[in-house]
């Protein structure tokens, strides 16, 4: 992985650019001055202190006292988890304290980036509560076999069609032509999210909970999967 994907991930736990590429030397180094950091960062020496503050403050780096001040990295795995422990406590006081709205159910929201897409897609998995249809590449049912895992685990329908053979044992699929780009995914029959998914910023579904929408895709995933039943009898005999 290069540094400027380690620099977005790390982006992702709280820390600035030049926070991040000073973390990463000290993981690489074990310990720096904020001299040597800023000459191996490239980085001017009153933006490296400020980066080092910023490090001590949000919990990725510890400062050690001594004839020169030096900055030792906190682990990567106790930082990220440290972060993640803290998220998880203000999530729960939000919960507590803020109303959950609805999803709403008329009109249809476009939501653009695989990024966001995939945080949709997770969120409605997560909270079907009866049946799951999804039609999509292997390689997208792939990505999502562990949360479609945990939904059979809760008892929930999953129906599977995509464009290749799947080994998931617990739910109901069907082996449909190429896929492309195309992903449906209707969730207890009141939510949608649909469009073509391929893992790039320019990816658009669009999302809905309006009845009309729904019950269109609902039936013509219906559709299809009755081709599919008829096409594997006909191979068959």
């Amino acid at each position: 992985m290069n540094q400027i994907t380690l620099i977005e991930e790390l982006g992702q736990f709280g820390l600035t650019r030049q926070e991040a590429q000073i973390y990463i030397s000290l993981v690489q180094k074990g310990e720096l001055t904020g001299y040597e950091a800023a000459k191996q960062t490239g980085i001017s020496r009153s933006n490296t202190y400020s980066a080092m503050a910023g490090l001590v403050e949000k919990g990725a780096a510890y400062l050690v006292e001594g004839n020169a001040s030096k900055y030792i990295p906190v682990p990567p795995d106790e930082f990220c988890n440290n972060r993640i422990r803290s998220l998880e406590h203000s999530r729960d006081i939000l919960k507590l304290q803020i109303t959950t709205l609805p999803e709403p159910s008329e009109g249809y929201i476009t939501i653009t980036g695989i990024k966001h897409i995939s945080n949709k897609i997770y969120h409605m998995i997560e909270h079907a509560e009866k049946r799951i249809y999804i039609s999509a590449t292997k390689a997208r049912i792939e990505e999502l076999k562990p949360e479609l895992i945990k939904a059979i685990e809760r008892k929930i329908k999953v129906v599977i069609i995509s464009d290749a053979t799947l080994d998931f044992e617990g739910s109901i699929r069907y082996l449909a032509e190429n896929k492309g780009k195309q992903f449906h995914l209707i969730c207890d029959s009141n939510q949608v999210l649909t469009g073509e998914v391929s893992g790039m910023n320019a990816d658009t579904c669009l999302f809905s909970g309006q009845s009309n929408f729904v019950n269109v895709l609902k039936e013509a995933m219906r559709n299809e999967i009755k081709l599919l039943e008829l096409t594997q009898e006909g191979e068959k005999s």
